[in-house]
């Protein structure tokens, strides 16, 4: 791999259920603090527990109605934790030599929804209400705005991946030499539409989720956010590998057998120029829904040996859709920058006998460093990405 491949997560900044910062979540994934889930029936007729963010969020700095959201609002608390860092960004290299890339699949429907009611009850929209704001850009753009950057600024909506693939493209800004320094990451928010559509596939669990877990029931939709700062300079966690697949089995169910879902892994490795016993953790997609654990564990068994650590943290972060594939890089960048931490499976350990058994990361874990992690995110429409990354402690 040539030196121009080289590219960096430099700094990561994480908001979801599990913690307003790096440091929060971390301290929730070592105490196995498997209870942040919120029950509430604010998104349906019933009571279902959600992975919604802590505390009050801040007040959106920009005028004007296009920007006011709730989505706006998590991605200015992730902005918030690295604007530092990209503001020095923006003067070493200047703002056009700065993009943004973010994953979304929710945008700001959370918002038009009151909006639409408003509507079909009145006639006219709400004065505060602006379209935009549902926009699949909007929050890329509101982050150009925050950072004063005019760089390529777009947004990719592919579900359950675009987190991933936010990573992917900004490495590819930047190994294409258009970018000097991305902005990239994904962050979505809890809507009406996404849990109802979700319920309605029998995919949502009325507890908290137990991947893997012979008694698992379905997913707990979350919401929150993870930014990244990504570059050419050698700090924080080398981005080595990126896998894509598109096995377009059906428009809501993956691949059966994990087929789209091995090929990810595979081209990652490839990619990364690694061989599967060189990666020391997996961050698996694990959503707890029957097919995905099914097809995702038959997908692990045949790509790493069984003595790899795994987990999913998301009964930690609740299934963040558009943003989980960026979340769970950070929880993976969190691992490899910072020694002796590997993020648990939290569940109730009772293995399915009809899965192949993976080494499931128990809490005592915590001791073991890793060098090489992988995370998968596996999307609808056999939308599958698979990322590996690198420590350069």
């Amino acid at each position: 791999m040539s030196i121009q491949d080289n590219v960096f997560l430099n700094h990561a900044a994480v908001v979801c259920a599990g913690g307003n910062s790096l440091a929060q979540l971390k301290r929730c994934l070592l105490d196995r603090q498997a209870d942040v889930m919120t029950w509430t029936e604010e998104f349906g007729t019933t009571a279902l527990p959600v992975g919604k963010c802590q505390g009050e969020l801040t007040a959106i700095p920009l005028e004007g109605p296009q920007w006011q959201s709730r989505n706006n609002q998590i991605a200015l608390a992730v902005y918030e934790q690295i604007c530092e860092q990209v503001a020095e960004a923006v003067q070493q290299y200047g703002a056009n030599r700065v993009g943004v890339v973010i994953g979304t699949s929710t945008s700001g429907i959370g918002d038009a929804e009151p909006a639409i009611k408003h509507y079909v009850e009145t006639g006219a929209l709400p004065k505060e209400y602006h379209y935009s704001v549902q926009e699949m850009a909007n929050t890329a753009e509101f982050v150009a705005e925050l950072a004063g950057v005019t760089g390529p600024v777009y947004a990719i909506s592919t579900a359950c991946s675009s987190g991933a693939k936010a990573l992917i493209s900004a490495k590819r800004l930047i190994s294409s030499g258009l970018c000097d320094v991305v902005i990239a990451g994904g962050v979505d928010s809890l809507c009406k539409l996404t849990l109802q559509g979700f319920s309605a596939l029998e995919a949502v669990s009325d507890e908290v989720c137990l991947p893997f877990s012979v008694n698992r029931r379905g997913i707990n939709i979350g919401e929150g956010g993870a930014l990244f700062v990504v570059s050419k300079q050698r700090e924080g966690v080398r981005l080595a590998g990126m896998g894509e697949s598109s096995d377009a089995h059906h428009i809501s169910a993956p691949e059966p057998e994990g087929k789209g879902a091995e090929q990810a892994m595979q081209q990652a490795l490839q990619d990364a120029g690694l061989n599967p016993s060189e990666i020391d953790y997996i961050n698996l997609h694990g959503t707890a829904t029957s097919l995905n654990d099914q097809m995702e564990s038959l997908a692990v068994s045949r790509v790493f040996p069984a003595t790899i650590m795994c987990s999913s943290t998301k009964p930690f972060t609740g299934h963040t859709l558009g943003a989980a594939g960026a979340i769970e890089a950070a929880i993976c960048w969190l691992a490899l920058t910072e020694a002796g931490f590997v993020p648990p499976h939290c569940w109730d350990g009772q293995a399915d006998p009809a899965l192949p058994a993976l080494n499931f990361v128990a809490a005592q874990a915590r001791n073991t460093t890793i060098n090489r992690a992988i995370s998968n995110s596996f999307a609808f429409g056999g939308n599958n990405v698979a990322l590996v990354m690198e420590s350069v402690r």
